[in-house]
């Protein structure tokens, strides 16, 4: 009978716990609404809901889902990405690797539209991507008298790492296979100096691909990566379907307090997951643990020592110049227009001032690419007067985020948030139509 005493006790107790668990979950939910209507500026109940990862408020550049090892080796461009979906709705890595809506070569379907072809690296991919997407340069031509009517196509040739002579190894490859362009944009420099040197530190010839993504896949090619590089292999391929999963329950949350939990908790998956990228690259090079300097069955021009700054960086500008020259000589003889674009990037000095918010998302002590950015864009930048003097159009892009107060950068590399792939999207457009206004249709 002792026992019956407590049970009005027990069940008062269970009746505040409720009580407690439910203002808890309140407060919680209450407290992600808040924090989900300033993150993206609409209700959560009301939001629009989208299939587009994008929209999610989750950063994915650089994370693919699907295989550990995204690049392939490529007779011709050195490496590609393997063809794929991608998570963008409308693109896909598309026959030659390329992220596309289309793939290639691409005919017209009307008379009345434009090809424009898009050379250079990751920043350059990301730029045909806000361009599908925004149409700036379309809606800028548009108003030109020539271009009224007309529907502007971008056909991206470039890929993640890609530097000099890539872009114009690439370009070639494709106009030999009966790609027609009307216009062409090559927007590089960071890659040229950045990469090229790492090529140098690690004594393979600047003008190779870059050593950050050849010798990993070569190395596997080989079977002669370290154990250290094996283990950060699948470490990344044990997050992928974590990540995957986690997109799927956030995209599905019925409640705020779902969506912000699962947002912190797939943020730090993918937090992980370059984590381990980076492990990737710092041991891709350590010889495998049995491997007693059996020979490559890729061949690669090496270098009998690293050059010094003065002598690398004045050897990559040259190039730099040479491989845009014959660009334009390339589309020079095909009537088909140029422009070269020298992108910004966080590491070059300027008069831009970054929010304290922005300095821990763009910056890195440890950055490999700090030190060549400040010493090597200045190289470049004395190039500009040859360029020009070679009849190409170019624009020098570096100043073009100093008045934006919004954060422009994404990472510590390289890339733009969204205010700074408009700008320099706009930037792109505004100097293409001020050569093209007074030019014919093309």
């Amino acid at each position: 009978m002792k026992n019956f005493k407590f049970l009005p006790q027990a069940k008062e107790g269970l009746k505040i716990g409720l009580i407690n668990l439910v203002v808890l979950f309140l407060l919680l939910e209450f407290g992600s609404l808040i924090f989900y209507y300033f993150k993206h500026q609409q209700l959560f109940y009301t939001r629009e809901r989208s299939e587009d990862l994008q929209n999610l408020g989750i950063n994915l550049e650089g994370v693919r889902v699907g295989e550990s090892v995204i690049e392939r080796l490529h007779p011709y461009f050195g490496y590609i990405q393997k063809p794929s979906p991608d998570f963008r709705p409308g693109f896909k890595y598309n026959n030659y690797g390329f992220l596309s809506p289309y793939d290639y070569p691409y005919k017209k379907t009307n008379k009345n539209q434009v090809i424009v072809g898009v050379l250079g690296g990751s920043v350059a991919s990301n730029y045909s991507i806000y361009e599908v997407q925004n149409k700036i340069l379309e809606k800028k031509l548009k108003q030109l008298p020539q271009f009224k009517d007309k529907e502007i196509i971008i056909l991206s040739l470039a890929t993640g790492g890609y530097k000099q002579p890539q872009q114009l190894i690439t370009l070639n490859y494709m106009l030999s296979l009966g790609q027609k362009f009307d216009l062409v944009i090559n927007i590089d420099g960071f890659n040229e100096i950045a990469l090229a040197n790492i090529n140098n530190q690690n004594q393979l010839n600047f003008a190779m691909p870059s050593a950050s993504h050849v010798q990993a896949l070569t190395g596997l090619a080989n079977n002669s990566l370290s154990t250290k590089a094996l283990k950060a292999l699948l470490s990344i391929k044990d997050h992928k379907p974590k990540i995957k999963n986690a997109l799927e329950t956030l995209k599905d949350c019925p409640l705020a307090s779902c969506h912000v939990i699962m947002s912190l908790y797939t943020q730090e998956l993918i937090k992980n997951y370059h984590r381990d990228v980076a492990r990737f690259e710092r041991y891709r090079q350590q010889k495998a643990d049995d491997d007693k300097g059996s020979e490559s069955v890729i061949y690669f021009y090496m270098e009998d020592r690293v050059l010094p700054d003065a002598e690398i960086f004045q050897e990559i500008t040259n190039n730099w110049v040479k491989t845009s020259t014959l660009i334009h000589q390339v589309l020079s003889a095909n009537n088909i227009p140029y422009f070269h674009i020298l992108q910004p990037n966080q590491y070059y000095p300027t008069k831009r001032v970054f929010s304290e918010a922005e300095k821990k998302v763009a910056f890195s002590e440890d950055s490999p690419y700090k030190d060549s950015i400040k010493k090597g864009y200045p190289y470049l930048l004395k190039k500009v007067d040859e360029l020009k003097a070679n009849q190409i159009n170019f624009f020098n892009g570096v100043l073009i985020l100093d008045n934006t107060k919004e954060q422009a950068y994404i990472d510590n590399c390289c890339h733009y948030d969204q205010p700074g792939e408009n700008i320099l999207s706009n930037f792109v457009a505004d100097s293409i139509v001020n050569v093209l206004k007074n030019q014919p249709t093309p």
